[in-house]
């Protein structure tokens, strides 16, 4: 990467939306915590640093602070709300507290041409932004001046244009801030000078050469779990290594109708790369002879994982690294200002593999966001059917039957998911659901199907629209394609007499994952 905008994160809520807008913009940019050293800083390689916001006050003792080095790199400097008034702080301004504090919308005044507003807003003009802040600059530092203001906020946007320094009291980066993709563009395509030419054929061109460098003339196992995630790390690797690499699919007997047959055909059949199939519905149903609760079922489907990968690994001969399929928001996660987390994700999310097993890890992923994932599938390849399909849970169908599972349980909803499914595929509404999926309820209903009584099992159905993946909405289907999808469940799928939508709205972060 000769190319990337170092963002310090102080622990906001949004600072992973300043990433995601540079890279709609084709600036590759890497997030770390506002903690690292001089050091680090200095050998980055930055072509320009933001500031995040964040949640402290800088008139609080112990408050964090940027690395005195950012400010000596001589590359443009942008800060955003808190990072505004630690920047102005650290170079001899003040901060002082709010009589009025801003949170929301508000309009701010440009007062003075600045590049980081060209095009986007003129002298005298006025926008909408998103504010978060309950402290203010009090005095700027020397060198600076105010080229935009707010109603609450005198120094709403700053300048240095001598040091290339800059501040903004706002978000830029969530789209309530009307002229806040100019801003970013400004500031890293025209202060910076950054060429903005980024691309997946690139990345994946570097991704290759890392990966070889690294892995040398060692052996690489990867668990391939049929989601996109594990799929375009196998293929990135494969295409690295060659025969090096084996693909093992864990066959847990709790995936989607015939998943496994279909990853099977498309990597052995299709990309020609070494899978193994290991076969171990029977160890996964009795690891989950009588659980019940969600938390549980996970940890008992993750123990016999690692059991399971581990046996064919040493089936094998073993391994010198596993590759996974780790994403930039993992990363983040795990090593934000707001709370270091020791935990990342598997592809299972169950906690990842022992330390036994003694393989370091191949992690070609852990820069991109989903979105990016999907488009280095595509120019790997992927079949476009298997690049959007919709996340699928580690735990698989287990955690969508409430309750114990069985054997029969699976076989009843592994059909009536798969109706669900090709119902949604026959209107045209698969791409534009988030996720979509039947859950096997732990009740039994009783009705009348032509002369006869039954008693048999409900089964309710969910979609959700998600941009993101964090937050999401049931998606709105009329009646009469509901109407249809159940009538053909209760049709089809022996073992269900009833069928029930849940429209309700799932709560930030609980969609599931690959």
């Amino acid at each position: 990467m000769t190319e990337k905008v170092l963002i310090l994160d102080f622990g906001s809520q949004y600072t992973q939306l300043i990433a995601r807008r540079l890279r709609e913009l084709r600036v590759f940019c890497e997030i770390h915590p506002c903690t690292v050293d001089d050091g680090f800083v200095r050998g980055f390689g930055a072509g320009a640093v933001i500031l995040s916001g964040g949640p402290a006050s800088t008139l609080e003792a112990g408050s964090p602070r940027a690395p005195g080095a950012v400010f000596g790199l001589g590359v443009p400097v942008l800060g955003v709300c808190y990072g505004e008034q630690t920047m102005c702080l650290q170079l001899g301004g003040s901060v002082e507290p709010g009589r009025v504090r801003e949170f929301g919308r508000a309009e701010i005044e440009l007062v003075r041409e600045t590049p980081l507003f060209d095009g986007a807003l003129r002298v005298g003009g006025r926008s909408l932004v998103w504010m978060s802040h309950g402290d203010k600059v009090g005095r700027l530092p020397d060198g600076f001046e105010v080229v935009a203001t707010s109603p609450a906020s005198p120094f709403a946007a700053i300048a240095d244009e001598g040091r290339r320094f800059y501040g903004v009291q706002f978000h830029p980066e969530v789209h309530h801030t009307e002229i806040g993709r100019d801003l970013l563009a400004n500031f890293c395509l025209r202060i910076a000078g950054l060429k903005g030419d980024w691309s997946m054929a690139a990345y994946r061109g570097e991704a290759v050469a890392r990966i070889r460098e690294q892995v040398g003339d060692g052996r690489v196992i990867c668990g391939l779990s049929g989601g996109v995630d594990s799929a375009v790390t196998a293929l990135l690797v494969h295409e690295a290594v060659g025969e090096r690499l084996t693909c093992v699919l864990v066959d847990t007997g709790l995936l989607r109708k015939n998943e496994a047959r279909e990853v099977i055909n498309l990597f052995r059949g299709h990309f020609n790369v070494p899978l193994v199939h290991a076969e171990a519905g029977a160890a996964f149903m009795a690891a989950l002879d009588g659980v019940g609760d969600p938390e549980a079922k996970r940890k008992a489907i993750g123990r016999t994982f690692i059991d399971v990968f581990e046996a064919e690994s040493a089936r094998l001969g073993g391994a010198d690294f596993l590759a996974q399929g780790t994403l930039y928001p993992d990363v983040i996660e795990s090593v934000s200002f707001k709370g270091p987390s020791v935990t990342i994700k598997s592809h299972h999310n169950v906690g990842g593999l022992p330390e036994r097993m003694r393989m370091r890890l191949v992690e070609p992923l852990r820069e991109l966001f989903k979105d990016e994932v999907r488009e280095l599938g595509r120019e790997l390849g992927l079949p476009a059917a298997f690049v959007g399909r919709h996340p699928f849970p580690g735990p698989g169908l287990a955690v969508r039957i409430l309750g114990e599972v069985s054997p029969d349980k699976v076989a009843v909803l592994q059909e009536a998911d798969a109706v669900f499914l090709d119902a949604i595929r026959g209107a045209g509404l698969y791409d534009a659901i988030w996720q979509a999926f039947a859950v096997l309820l732990p009740v039994r209903a009783v009705g009348v199907m032509g002369d006869g009584r039954t008693y048999e099992w409900v089964v309710a159905l969910r979609a959700v629209t998600s941009v993101d993946g964090m937050t999401a909405d049931a998606y709105p289907f009329e009646f009469g394609f509901l109407s249809k999808v159940a009538t053909r469940i209760v049709n089809e799928v022996k073992g269900i007499n009833r069928v029930t939508y849940d429209c309700t709205s799932k709560p930030p972060g609980t969609i599931e994952w690959e």
